[in-house]
């Protein structure tokens, strides 16, 4: 089968082809597995920690992707739950220990990190971690909800807001996008405020649903319940907390910050103005396979139509420069097409 994968850990600025084509072995599904054809498969910031060495994998190389669709092309002789040609998802936990808290175990194993993932033609997965996809959705609309969707869905839950307390939105990108319409449907009476730059950002914004869109430094028409920062960067975190009201909730929707860039905003840090008068910051730590499988009916019903621009599976190194680089909005998924 044909993959990309990533060899070594460098900046894309350096280094702007990390990952190789190559021909490899498609592999075999273990008794308890499925073998799935991979159709579609998203591509999500944490890869770029994974190439830039914020998150550097356990072993190299490995093939990335953990936002995956496809079908099933083989079952493991034990697998129950799913039959050849059914069409299914694989997100970021590719298994751990089934408890409520799964994501947070040591056991928690990622897709595209400790195993080989979904930039390929085909991969494996256990069958208790593959997710059923609704049949109003298309490969490349499901893709993305698998984990920029589904994370988004679990910081929703982890800001604790009822319906008529209004939301920030820190950051427009991939899982933000997502966020706004699931918000908006969750809690149909609380308005959204999107901080994003840029002024075609803030349109976009605007043009899914938000109540109003501004700079990230910008003043929202009201101090929020609950912000939800799914940047990369520091400022955002100080900012966040200006905005929020007596005992309001930033939930950081990221799973590593970027160390070298603007870390110094942290000095901007003031306790009586930012983190006083009960105000709290709450981290998002991967996900649960429950918040998948909840998600996705939920995701159909809204419906969610997430904004996708699809590069085919040799030109991931584009999708992954045009994602760091921010040079397109909304997801950006691989779709596997023929590749001579």
């Amino acid at each position: 089968m044909k993959a990309m994968i990533l060899s070594g850990c460098g900046l894309l600025s350096v280094q702007p082809r990390p990952l190789s084509l190559v021909d490899i072995d498609t592999p075999k599904p273990t008794d308890n597995e499925l073998l799935i054809r991979v159709s579609a498969c998203g591509v999500c910031h944490t890869e770029l920690d994974e190439i830039e060495g914020r998150l550097t994998p356990p072993h190299l190389p490995v093939i990335l992707g953990h936002q995956v669709v496809g079908r099933v092309a083989e079952c493991g002789k034990n697998v129950q739950r799913f039959r050849t040609d059914e069409r299914v998802g694989v997100g970021w936990i590719y298994h751990s220990n089934g408890l409520p808290d799964e994501n947070l175990s040591p056991q928690f194993a990622g897709t595209g990190y400790d195993v080989n993932g979904g930039y390929a033609e085909f991969m494996t997965v256990p069958e208790t971690y593959a997710a059923q996809i609704p049949d109003n959705l298309t490969d490349t609309q499901a893709a993305p909800l698998m984990c920029a969707g589904a994370i988004g869905y679990r910081a929703i839950r982890l800001t604790g807001m009822r319906d008529g307390d209004p939301l920030g939105l820190m950051g427009f990108g991939g899982s933000g996008h997502l966020v706004l319409p699931t918000a908006k449907h969750l809690f149909p009476n609380s308005s959204v405020y999107v901080f994003t730059r840029g002024r075609s950002g803030q349109q976009f914004a605007r043009d899914l649903g938000a109540d109003w869109a501004g700079d990230i430094d910008s003043t929202p028409p009201e101090t929020v319940q609950a912000i939800i920062d799914t940047t990369p960067a520091w400022k955002p975190v100080v900012e966040s907390l200006k905005k929020l009201r007596h005992g309001g909730r930033l939930v950081i929707n990221a799973i590593r910050k970027e160390e070298e860039e603007d870390k110094h905003e942290l000095l901007n840090l003031s306790y009586h103005e930012h983190l006083w008068m009960e105000r709290e910051i709450k981290s998002v730590a991967n996900l649960t396979h429950a918040d998948i499988v909840e998600f996705l009916p939920l995701a159909a019903l809204i419906p969610l139509r997430p904004e996708v621009t699809t590069y085919r599976l040799d030109q991931a190194n584009e999708a992954l420069c045009d994602l760091r680089f921010g040079r397109i909005k909304g997801a950006k998924v691989l779709v596997m097409e023929t590749i001579t």
